[in-house]
C-alpha cells in the first residue's frame, strides 16, 4: 500500500484501534457464540480507502470496477457505467471523494473535493441536496464498498471516534476482518 504523500500527516498505523473500534461500533450485528455467520449476498467487502487507493477506480480501466465516495462513503457505480465510465457524462465524479461537487450538483475540477467547509462552504439548501442525493441515489443504488481513511481516521491518524458505519443491508462488519 503505497503511504501518503509528503508532507500529509495521514498515519494508517492505528487500524488495530480502528479495528477495536469498528467492532464495537453501536448498532451494528454481532455475531453470537454458536450462531452461523449470514451468507455473503453481496460483491467485496467494506475496506478502508487512502485518496490514491481511491485514484485507481476512476473508470479508465475497463477490468477494473469504477468506485467513487460522497460523504468518505465509497461506492461501488460499476453498475451505472453508462453514466460513470470513461468517456460518461459523471466521470468526473470517479476515483475521488465527490462529496462538493454532489453538494452543488458541479462537474467543476475545483468541487470534486470532499471538503464542504473551506472556499465558500456550502448552502443549507446544498447540505439538503447532498444529504438527499447520498440516501436517494448512492445508498439506494450502488453498493458500499469501503470507507475513505479521512472519514475513518483524524488528521494526526487516530481513528474517528464519531465514526459511524452507514446502516445498509450489506454492510456486515465481520467482512471488514
Amino acid at each position: 500500500m503505497a503511504g501518503p504523500a509528503p508532507g500529509r500527516r495521514l498515519r494508517l498505523r492505528p487500524l488495530a484501534a480502528l479495528a477495536l473500534l469498528l467492532a464495537l461500533a453501536p448498532g451494528l450485528p454481532a455475531a453470537r457464540a454458536g450462531q452461523a455467520p449470514r451468507p455473503a449476498e453481496r460483491g467485496p467487502p467494506v475496506r478502508l480507502f487512502t485518496e490514491e487507493e481511491l485514484a485507481r477506480y476512476g473508470g479508465e480501466e475497463e477490468d477494473q470496477p469504477i468506485y467513487m465516495a460522497v460523504k468518505g462513503v465509497v461506492f461501488d457505480v460499476t453498475s451505472g457505467k453508462e453514466f460513470y465510465g470513461r468517456g460518461a457524462p459523471y466521470n468526473a465524479l470517479t476515483g475521488k471523494d465527490s462529496t462538493r461537487g454532489v453538494a452543488k450538483m458541479s462537474l467543476d475540477p475545483a468541487d470534486l473535493t470532499h471538503d464542504t467547509v473551506s472556499q465558500t462552504g456550502l448552502t443549507a439548501e446544498e447540505l439538503k441536496s447532498l444529504d438527499d442525493v447520498f440516501t436517494t441515489v448512492y445508498k439506494a443504488k450502488y453498493p458500499i464498498v469501503g470507507y475513505t481513511a479521512r472519514r475513518i481516521l483524524n488528521e494526526d491518524g487516530s481513528p474517528n471516534l464519531d465514526f459511524k458505519p452507514e446502516d445498509q443491508p450489506h454492510f456486515d462488519i465481520k467482512d471488514e476482518f
